[in-house]
């Protein structure tokens, strides 16, 4: 499956099964407690881990990432309540001023598609490392800040385009931009929230829809699409696929038990086993009991 589960698909559920997708539990309580009732077993394509790599995760934020700058360039026109500025600027008028929050593969991609459409580009981090290997790929173009309240409110402040592309794997994500911080941005300016399948990372934010994506809300456009890849199908289709179809192998021929023991990193993406929870951040994010995987096998 690619989309967590929907309540109308948990009668298909039943004791026994094995459920590879998208999970994002931290942020759902109530198919984390049916998952433990049934007794499925969920692996989670975006808790599947190799040396702190996300394999399953990353060609979907690769996508989200430059798809992110896409939709807010075309959110910043007037017709969609944004300002009316032209991202890249032309002669004589600035480019917009675009923020993003995390340096990861989501931040990273969204820093490469608004830097060549010619934006200013600022990252915030909370590890220099990242900022530095960003800096450096892009020879100084992009301005980068370490992410804490403080520069955090002086970037959204000037901002025309914030993009939210924090991670925190398998856990909820931290709120980062407050509503205070969002009443004192531009009117018009524009917030993408791609962190929405953990909770968000913006007080205001609220998950919407393809069909109806953008709110606004103290003056700012707000757009929080769980699903962004989900507009482009054919190009995230084949991406997922080239990442998840040898795991998907391994569990079909080898069985769950044999698969997980001779591979740590689809271990790693395990999150119910038997009706308990197996992924430590889960269990944090809802104060359940934690039990390591193999304690169980």
């Amino acid at each position: 499956k690619v989309k967590e589960p929907q309540e109308t698909e948990f009668v298909m559920m039943r004791e026994g099964q094995i459920l590879f997708t998208y999970l994002h539990l931290a942020a759902e309580p109530r198919l984390t407690n049916f998952l433990l009732e049934r007794k499925i077993t969920a692996i989670g394509y975006e808790t599947v881990q190799i040396n702190g790599y996300l394999p399953l995760l990353t060609p979907m934020s690769e996508i989200a990432g430059r798809m992110a700058t896409q939709i807010g360039a075309r959110l910043m026109e007037k017709k969609y309540g944004g300002r009316g500025i032209l991202i890249g600027g032309v002669t004589g008028v600035p480019a917009a001023e675009v923020v993003i929050l995390g340096a990861g593969t989501v931040g990273s991609n969204a820093a490469r598609v608004a830097l060549g459409m010619g934006a200013h580009v600022t990252v915030l981090d909370r590890v220099p490392q990242r900022l530095r290997e960003l800096s450096h790929l892009s020879q100084g173009q992009i301005t980068t800040f370490v992410s804490r309240p403080y520069n955090i409110e002086k970037a959204v402040k000037y901002a025309d385009l914030v993009i939210s592309a924090v991670l925190v794997p398998g856990g909820k994500t931290p709120c980062l931009i407050t509503e205070e911080m969002v009443k004192k941005m531009k009117p018009g300016s524009v917030i993408i929230d791609v962190s929405i399948d953990q909770g968000g990372a913006v007080e205001t934010i609220r998950a919407t829809s393809h069909s109806n994506p953008t709110f606004i809300k103290h003056g700012v456009v707000h757009y929080a699409v769980p699903n962004i890849p989900g507009a482009v199908p054919r190009t995230s289709t084949v991406a997922l696929t080239n990442g998840t179809l040898p795991y998907i192998q391994d569990l079909a021929g080898k069985g769950f038990k044999k698969a997980v023991l001779e591979d740590p990193a689809l271990a790693k993406g395990v999150n119910t086993y038997r009706g308990a929870v197996v992924n430590e951040a889960v269990a944090m994010a809802h104060a359940l009991q934690f039990t390591p995987l193999e304690k169980l096998l």
